[in-house]
């Protein structure tokens, strides 16, 4: 595999053309310094085989900052942590990459302390930033190449300086957000003064430069205009060109969805090739298939596998052994709008990610009873099995999956089904017994003699009582999703609750071209999900003119084809007929074992 193979970009030679890209985590102090999770974190990924692991995006001056955890590169006190990191990476063999930043506009003076900068003062989210001096300019340039020469000082091999995502370089060089009418309206003179910094206080190091081969909002920079204006930086300090896209404004390009196809912004990445530099390139690469075509038909000499690697840290020594790793499944929860949480960030497709590592379970081999083969129950089966317990699962219906495979039936979580089929291609591996169309009685589980019963049943659906509701018209959203009746001509198919699997299932039934009318009784939709997952679903259904959404409103009673709606403190009746798909939570039912439970 071309995946494999070695290559030498500025001062290093990389072991293969795998990244570890800078993905902000919020591992680190409140002082900008690394933990000992974010160290296990990359030499986890140092050890699956990645050739090249980076931090995230690091601060270089304080107001700078964006989250309250992340890394800096501001102080001397952030020497040692690096300095300790950098050799926990070499260890296994890989390099290690500090991506430089300062974010600008877009920081947040809740965390950061201090008012935003700026090259222009153009609001971000109704905050005014304060318009930068060009003496303070000058401090920026050098806050980058003191960070620069820590980093030097403590091992770290590779440099990438922010150009992308909306941050402060990205606003010197879009006209959208520099308005400036001095030398700095340059777009190009701001980061060609950081480079050359960099580059003077780190002579030793490789330098990367990340950009946003578009914003992706009107008025923003263009490939066509991004590209022209990389061709007038000092492209002989740059030792290879990074290709990502979007902004703040536009963030389902800075981290797409799921839905998004696998290597989206390959032929963007391939129109810099004309600069005659090494092309890295990250957005949805996560299968090995992925970043092989990407390389093989040129776009790129590097793939950036973020999330891939965050999902499954032998990313790179699964695929170069020719099997598939754990999969990410793009649903952007976990590794990304967890971030806005100031929580540390977690993965909805490996629960051990963002965990600290645990010592092997000493003991004799028990024998171990899941019942329930859904998501959580395979999870457990797994790390069971791995423990070297004999393990058996039990599963009522005829096939693996339980509610995951059905938000894998729906058109905004293509992926999921991925996860589904690796875990039963493991179940396989470690000798696992599913035994499909099962249930769980005293008599089946007393003849496995279990050590362990692990129940793993999940919830089921609440169903509230609505006065007037006959028949089979009014259905929990997972049993229209198990067996969803045809909609006549006519019907209009309403979804009571708002919540992330309520707007899922309403924008899957827009898909399939009904008329959709959705009760919030907030005023938001998915108020419980993250913008990034939920940016694709709610565009679609906000613009489809077969789609109402009625905020504030409650359903009160059903009388035929009529429905009482409550709203603001009133009633009133609505023609909708057709049935009415009810997502108003979840509750744990009674389940008996009576020997084992």
């Amino acid at each position: 595999m071309l995946l494999g193979e070695p290559l030498r970009v500025g001062r290093h030679e990389l072991r293969n053309r795998v990244v570890s890209p800078p993905m902000e985590r919020n591992y680190g102090t409140a002082d900008g310094r690394l933990t000992g999770l974010y160290t296990d974190y990359l030499r986890a990924r140092a050890a699956g085989g990645a050739a090249l692991v980076f931090t995230e995006a690091t601060f270089v001056r304080a107001d700078g900052r964006g989250r309250s955890r992340q890394l800096g590169a501001h102080g001397e006190h952030v020497i040692p942590g690096l300095r300790a990191l950098a050799e926990a990476v070499h260890a296994e063999g890989a390099l290690l990459g500090v991506e430089l930043n300062h974010a600008g506009r877009v920081a947040d003076p809740a965390v950061s302390g201090f008012q935003p900068v700026a090259p222009s003062p153009v609001p971000f989210r109704g905050r005014r930033p304060r318009e930068l001096g060009t003496a303070e300019i000058a401090e920026i340039v050098a806050a980058f190449g003191a960070a620069a020469r820590r980093c030097a000082r403590a091992g770290v091999d590779v440099l990438e300086v922010h150009g992308a995502h909306g941050y402060l370089i990205h606003q010197f060089l879009s006209p959208r957000t520099n308005r400036r009418t001095d030398r700095y309206a340059d777009p190009v003179l701001f980061l060609a003064e950081v480079l050359d910094r960099v580059r003077r206080e780190a002579p030793a190091a490789t330098v990367f430069l990340r950009l946003s081969a578009f914003e992706g909002v009107p008025e923003g920079l263009g490939v066509e205009e991004t590209l022209a204006l990389t061709g007038r930086l000092p492209l002989d300090l740059v030792d290879l060109l990074d290709i990502s896209a979007g902004c703040y404004e536009a963030g389902e390009w800075m981290v797409q969805p799921g839905e998004v196809p696998h290597g989206v912004l390959a032929p963007y990445a391939a129109r810099f090739r004309t600069l005659g530099k090494p092309i890295g390139v990250a957005g949805r690469i996560t299968t090995g298939a992925a970043a092989e075509e990407v390389l093989r038909s040129g776009p790129a000499d590097l793939v950036a596998v973020g999330r891939g690697q965050h999902a499954d840290p032998e990313w790179t020594k699964t695929v170069l052994a020719g099997s598939d790793p754990r999969p990410c499944i793009g649903c952007n929860q976990g590794c990304i709008d967890a971030l806005h949480t100031q929580q540390p960030i977690w993965c909805l497709a490996n629960p051990a990610t963002g965990r600290p590592a645990t010592a092997a379970r000493p003991g004799p081999r028990r024998t171990v009873v899941v019942v329930g083969a859904g998501i959580a129950g395979l999870a457990a089966a797994r790390a069971a099995a791995l423990a070297g317990d004999d393990v058996t699962v039990l599963e009522a219906e005829a096939v693996i999956g339980g509610e995951w495979r059905l938000a894998a039936s729906l058109p905004a979580k293509p992926e999921f089904g991925r996860l589904l089929d690796w875990y039963a291609a493991e179940m396989g591996r470690l000798a696992v017994r599913v035994r499909l169309s099962t249930r769980a009685d005293d008599e089946t589980i007393a003849a496995l003699a279990p050590d362990v019963v692990v129940l793993a049943t999940g919830a089921a659906g609440l169903l509230p009582p609505i006065p007037g509701a006959t028949g089979d018209r009014v259905v929990d959203l997972r049993e229209w999703l198990r067996h969803p009746r045809p909609v006549a001509d006519g019907e209009v198919v309403t979804v009571w609750g708002a919540d992330r699997a309520g707007v899922a299932v309403a924008d899957a039934a827009a898909t399939a071209g009904h008329r959709v009318l959705l009760l919030a009784s907030g005023g938001e939709l998915a108020p419980e999900a993250g913008p990034r997952e939920k940016v694709l679903m709610v565009r679609r259904l906000t613009e489809n003119p077969a789609v109402e959404i009625r905020f504030g409103t409650t359903l009160e009673a059903i009388d035929g084809e009529r429905l009482l709606l409550g709203h603001d403190g009133r009633r009133r009746w609505l023609v909708s007929p057709g049935p009415v798909v009810v997502s108003q939570g979840t509750y744990e039912p009674v389940r008996t074992l009576n020997a084992f439970g």
